[in-house]
């Protein structure tokens, strides 16, 4: 008697983590000089690279959130990530608020507008390129990569808070231009 070969059946496949991201934002003042940071690791290859910026006027949470999308603008391909942020802000928003807002056209519950909404929006196009995993992970805990997102995060928006000394010869050509202004200035 023969055997009936068997169809294959469909296997779904948990895609492996191939790209780790750690993310961080900080804030001198809130709103006030802002920095980000991200570390991408490709997992396959061992290949790492660190990543930071920063806005002149900004808040902690626009920080945290152009941090990821930084990091998910630099990726060339979809790819599973895992996304460590110490960001619950970021993290809630992306897990549990992001899909009741766009069903609100991106209104919350009371009607009023999502703040931050150019970024909420941004974020929705790039992870939805991706697969990933969001982990939570507690901020000056000791988190190696967390930490180092933290110190060039800040190192960023210090850029903003250091205003470059006049030279000499700057002050002495703006002296000049303000006696020249009260010469014109003056009638005869």
């Amino acid at each position: 008697m023969a055997r009936k070969k068997q169809e294959p059946q469909p296997v779904e496949e948990k895609s492996e983590v191939e790209v780790h991201i750690f993310t961080d934002g900080a804030c001198s003042g809130n709103p006030g000089p802002g920095g980000w940071a991200y570390i991408l690791h490709h997992l396959p290859s061992g290949k790492e690279r660190e990543v930071s910026g920063g806005e002149s006027a900004t808040t902690n949470n626009r920080m945290e959130m152009l941090a990821l999308i930084r990091a998910l603008e630099s990726l060339k391909r979809p790819v599973h990530i895992e996304v460590f942020s110490d960001s619950a802000y970021l993290l809630s928003g992306i897990r549990d608020w992001m899909p009741k807002w766009k069903e609100n056209d991106w209104r919350k519950s009371d009607k009023s507008a999502v703040k931050n909404q150019d970024l909420w929006q941004e974020l929705d196009k790039l992870i939805s390129q991706h697969t990933f995993e969001l982990t939570h992970v507690k901020g000056h805990s000791g988190h190696p990569e967390n930490e180092r997102c933290d110190v060039l995060a800040v190192e960023a928006y210090q850029r903003f808070l250091r205003r470059p000394e006049q030279t000499e010869m700057q002050k002495r050509e703006a002296e000049k231009g303000k006696k020249k202004g009260k010469k014109k200035g003056k009638k005869k």
